[in-house]
């Protein structure tokens, strides 16, 4: 057993290793088109190049080192544009590096505005995200539906976990679950299971499966939370309670009731204090946060949508957001 610990450790060395090198590999390429792209822009700006030259500088590269790819005309005039986007914002010059080129054209093309690129390039370069998954949250309209949401958690959840505020959202879409018309709480939770890995991606990569219809004993009768999962960030469990039905007060009673036994029960000694979800297919705000003010246990209340939501409608809301925003500044 020792000797395969060993072995492990050597292994591990390799794998960082490698880890690294394709960081390496990727952070130079990043900079490399960003250097092309400067030199095409200062060409471009100063002088008479245009397509044509820009076309047979293509062609000259791909004839003199045939090894190389990714230098067509439109790539070029792609470097050109990303070097464009970023070049007064420094900031950002780093996170660029971090992510691949792929999700580089992706959210340059795709995102409107400095701020919404940066919450893209921090959270691909947090959550690795794949070209699929990040086009996934882009297309969902994850930036303006964190924007625009209204978060309601508990003052306890706050305390217990100061950085809950950036595990959970107010919002999440199901829209890849195949669910029947109408569906019950067992067509929801069976579904989620079934769609898990797309489901974590919704949620996050910090939460890790624990069980389905977790059971947990108290007395002499069993109780069955809906989903258990871990976080690995937060350090402890979190509890879903999934609900086809608007929310209701007396939701949260049940809940605290399952945070209670797996505290008691279920939880490490080194993990921290589990955490509730109440996922429900609407809510109002002021019963959510009514219910919310006198809860002593860490939990909150979100909603689920099964179809995306109009990319229009979303960023409609997210200009009407900031008109009331800038607004109230100017009362002030």
């Amino acid at each position: 057993m020792k000797l395969v610990e060993s072995f492990n450790d050597v292994l591990q060395m390799i794998n960082a290793a490698k880890e690294r090198s394709v960081l390496a590999v990727n952070s130079e390429l990043i900079g490399l088109y960003w250097n092309i792209g400067k030199y095409i822009s200062d060409k471009v700006n100063n002088s008479d190049w245009g397509n044509r030259i820009v076309a047979n500088l293509s062609d000259y590269i791909n004839k003199n080192a045939p090894e190389t790819r990714g230098f067509s005309s439109q790539n070029l005039w792609r470097m050109k544009q990303f070097y464009e986007t970023y070049v007064d914002t420094p900031k950002l010059s780093s996170l660029l590096r971090e992510i691949s080129w792929t999700n580089n054209l992706m959210i340059f093309s795709k995102a409107k505005t400095n701020e919404e690129r940066e919450f893209y390039l921090k959270l691909t370069a947090k959550e690795k995200y794949t070209s699929r998954e990040l086009e996934r949250q882009i297309d969902s309209g994850l930036f303006e539906r964190l924007i625009i949401s209204d978060r309601k958690i508990s003052s306890v959840l706050r305390e217990i976990h100061p950085k809950s505020i950036d595990a959970f959202r107010d919002n999440y879409i199901l829209d890849f679950l195949s669910l029947p018309k109408p569906f019950s709480e067992k067509d929801l939770r069976k579904s989620i299971i079934q769609n898990l890995k797309t489901f974590l991606l919704e949620f996050g990569k910090d939460f890790s499966f624990v069980g389905e219809e977790y059971r947990v004993q108290v007395g002499t009768k069993d109780f069955f939370v809906d989903l258990l999962f871990y976080h690995r960030d937060l350090q402890c469990l979190v509890a879903f309670d999934l609900k086809i039905t608007d929310f209701k007060p007396e939701y949260l009673g049940k809940m605290e009731f399952y945070l209670e036994s797996l505290d008691r029960d279920i939880k490490k000694e080194h993990e921290k204090p589990s955490v509730g979800v109440i996922l429900c297919k609407n809510k109002d705000s002021k019963v959510v946060e009514y219910a919310l003010s006198r809860s002593m246990s860490p939990a909150m209340i979100a909603k689920y949508e099964t179809e995306l939501i109009d990319k229009n409608l979303l960023e409609k809301k997210l200009e009407e957001f900031f008109q009331l925003a800038e607004k109230s500044k100017t009362e002030e």
